[in-house]
């Protein structure tokens, strides 16, 4: 199909790390039409990402969660308010990277004539795009870099790479400095980052032994640890200050995506449950050292060769040792390529 397109709609529906994920798609897209308007329209959790990562013209912001479970009637009236505002913007092309039933639906609704969906097997409308030849058939086992990047192969966008990237802008990061001295958290000594959140309570390793690695960290190798928390984790921030050693710990909270993105560029490394972050710390160039509750990979994983993904038949299954002992080794190699750097 011939085709150059002006006004592209990326509809790029997803948690936090499915947004970061689709990074490099969004990049190949803007790769390949560098003369096309370029919208995304995302979730509530993705809009600073794709801001801050500059592949957009303009972010356009649904929050599928409010739409999902508030007031029927209002839903309602939000969606038609959403299909108007997209059909007044009149798109030529539509790429739909996450392909829910509903999102499907606004692409065509959208009125734009070229619609290139991800084809997802009980999950996506196939009928509904009309782009030629079509993506090919979801391959789950493949990585979600490579899937989303697949939903682009009719386009032949050529090389790209692989690894998402998010840049660290100055005015964050001179917020991060001021935050950091008032914890008096110094700047030159290695920093331990842990993420003990992940939205749902069967992906998350006990507060506990969070609170135990910190102290081994504290104890053998004398470094701090820096426990970030997000929106989720906010209700409960008293009794994760509590559980762990307030001499060597210090509680990060309030960050939006930019301050995130600088404070893990701080950390010597990550470790966190499988979340969000995780992708945010990769794309910054930290390594993280991440705890997966199930026994084998699912194409989630932080891009990268420098990171420690453990595993096991249940979140609670992976222990501290292990966590400890990975997070060690993260550590000499960093040390051991800052030496060889200098």
């Amino acid at each position: 199909m011939n085709l150059d397109p002006r006004n592209i709609l990326v509809i790029d529906f997803g948690q936090m790390g499915d947004v970061m994920l689709s990074l490099p798609a969004l990049a190949a897209l803007r790769q390949k039409f560098p003369r096309a308007r370029v919208t995304v329209a995302v979730g509530k959790p993705g809009k600073q990402i794709v801001e801050l990562a500059a592949c957009a013209d303009e972010v356009l912001v649904v929050d599928r969660v409010a739409l999902r479970d508030g007031f029927a009637p209002a839903s309602l009236f939000r969606i038609a308010q959403i299909v108007k505002d997209v059909r007044r913007r009149r798109f030529d092309f539509v790429v739909d990277l996450h392909s829910l039933s509903e999102t499907n639906l606004l692409g065509y609704f959208s009125g734009a004539p070229h619609r290139l969906y991800s084809r997802r097997p009980g999950r996506s409308l196939d009928f509904l795009s009309n782009f030629r030849p079509a993506a090919p058939v979801e391959d789950r086992s493949k990585h979600a870099v490579e899937r989303y990047l697949d939903v682009l192969a009719p386009l032949h966008v050529g090389e790209v790479s692989r690894a998402p990237r998010l840049p660290l802008r100055e005015d964050a990061a001179r917020s991060v400095d001021q935050l950091f001295g008032k914890l008096k958290i110094g700047v030159d000594a290695p920093l331990v980052g842990v993420f003990p959140g992940a939205g749902n309570p069967s992906r998350e390793w006990g507060l506990t032994r969070f609170a135990e690695l910190a102290e081994r960290v504290a104890r053998n190798d004398g470094l701090r640890t820096i426990v970030f928390l997000g929106p989720e984790e906010r209700a409960r921030a008293r009794a994760i200050r509590a559980a762990f050693p307030q001499r060597t710990t210090s509680v990060v909270e309030k960050l939006d995506i930019p301050q995130l993105a600088c404070a893990l560029a701080r950390m010597s490394v990550l470790v966190s449950n499988d979340t969000g972050p995780v992708h945010v710390a990769a794309a910054v160039g930290t390594p993280v050292v991440v705890m997966v509750g199930r026994p084998t990979r699912d194409g989630y994983e932080p891009v990268g060769s420098r990171h420690h993904v453990i595993y096991g038949r249940d979140i609670d299954s992976i222990a501290v040792e292990e966590v400890y002992a990975a997070t060690r080794t993260v550590l000499a190699a960093e040390r051991t390529a800052s030496i060889f750097a200098n």
